[in-house]
């Protein structure tokens, strides 16, 4: 166990890590076999499959299987081989996947931050291939130490009782979680919702942050003259606007009603499973084909921690709450360095202009496969992504020297 100080208003506040297992309790297991096999199922129109939504035999099939086939106990001793953490922050307790390089020395520390519908399962399976590269025919020299939270309202962390958190105090939550874990400096990566939050933390700890990697760069934010962008940049924000029509409704109930569907999910294992499995079809390079890239086991853990920790509330709360963040927050150009691995099948295709406009640009990549998951549907890749980018930004930890740009940036506002 290790316990830092903080002062906070006088009062010294003592931040603690321990071990932790995160448990799933057989009577919540009875009772979602349970609530699986008395499903009261809707109908839908022939030949309908996933043109409406969830296809009904697709999760009819799963949630069958959910009930007599997948192995709980299995699901469990894989949870109890994570080396988990758990610490104190700001009076809730966050769980963390702390796994250290298998080197002594050279090591960066990475903080990866993930987004919704997920946890820490979208690193998961990339995160040996970090910890030990020498064993997955990589170079030993690009070890990491991995730091993988849930967030407060995600997997195992605990829910905030009050106002839900946004991306900017999650962000100020992972610099406070950086320093109790023993890390000044480190390097921060994230996609979905992580991407914001790994995006404010180069914003507001310049100093701390050696360099960012995203997978995506949100949806666009722009108050200036539309002329002013190129073509290529305004056929984006044209493509992302048709994307939130089409495909936004989610989106559009977590940021104004989340209770609302909340209620309903968090009482249904199958209302919970469609409302999550449509956005990993949909948002994966599938091709369609779902368990082209998942294994139903991969997917029901994923489904499982949802269910058992009832965060399926909490974690559409934080849209809502994302939805408030200023526009000057938004408008805010990122000097720390930052690379990009744009993935084929993810919801959006930022144009390089954009990300020059948008942030001190030093890499631009466009993998072959993967989607908005891609760490856990192409985990080879994403980790030798993060390699190839973070490579030159060793040296620049090791030395104590300061990485370029790292004056905390001021609002761009057009």
């Amino acid at each position: 166990m290790v316990a830092h100080g903080a002062s906070l208003e006088g009062v010294r506040e003592v931040r603690v890590v321990e071990d932790f297992n995160p448990s799933i309790d057989e009577t919540v297991i009875e009772d979602l076999r349970s609530r699986l096999r008395a499903t009261r199922w809707t109908d839908a129109p022939t030949n309908a499959s996933w043109s409406l939504g969830v296809d009904l035999d697709e999760i009819r099939d799963l949630a069958l299987y959910w009930a007599d086939g997948f192995d709980f106990a299995a699901h469990q001793a894989a949870l109890n081989a994570l080396p988990s953490r758990r610490v104190r922050l700001d009076g809730l307790g966050v769980h963390v996947i702390h796994a250290r390089a298998d080197t002594a020395t050279d090591s960066l520390p990475v903080l990866l931050a993930h987004g919704w519908p997920d946890s820490a399962w979208r690193y998961r399976k990339v995160m040996p291939l970090l910890t030990s590269p020498g064993l997955h025919g990589a170079d030993p020299g690009d070890a990491f130490d991995v730091v993988i939270p849930d967030m407060p309202g995600f997997g195992f962390s605990d829910p905030p009782s009050g106002a839900p958190l946004n991306s900017l105090d999650v962000a100020g939550m992972w610099a406070e979680l950086m320093t109790t874990l023993g890390y000044n400096r480190f390097a921060v990566a994230g996609g979905d919702i992580g991407s914001h939050v790994v995006r404010y933390l180069a914003l507001d700890h310049p100093d701390r942050v050696v360099a960012v990697h995203r997978m995506d760069a949100g949806l666009p934010f722009f108050d200036g003259d539309r002329s002013e962008l190129s073509q290529e940049e305004r056929d984006w924000f044209d493509a992302s606007a048709r994307w939130g029509a089409e495909e936004g409704a989610y989106a559009a109930i977590h940021r104004t009603k989340p209770q609302t569907a909340a209620i309903a999910l968090a009482d249904s294992p199958v209302g919970m499973a469609a409302w999550i499995v449509e956005k990993l079809r949909s948002w994966s390079d599938c091709g369609g084909d779902l368990w082209s890239v998942y294994t139903r086991d991969e997917v029901l853990a994923l489904l499982t921690e949802y269910w058992v920790t009832r965060c399926i509330g909490s974690s559409m709360r934080m849209y809502h709450a994302n939805a408030a963040i200023p526009p000057r927050q938004l408008a805010r150009r990122t000097e720390v360095p930052s690379g990009f691995s744009i993935f084929p099948g993810d919801i959006t295709h930022p144009p390089r202009a954009w990300l020059e406009r948008t942030t001190n640009l030093a890499a631009f990549s466009e993998p072959e496969r993967g989607g908005h998951f891609a760490p856990f549907e192409q985990p080879e890749i994403y980790a030798n992504e993060l390699r190839q980018f973070f490579r030159p930004f060793r040296s620049a930890l090791a030395s104590g020297s300061t990485p370029p740009s790292v004056e905390p940036s001021r609002p761009r506002l057009g």
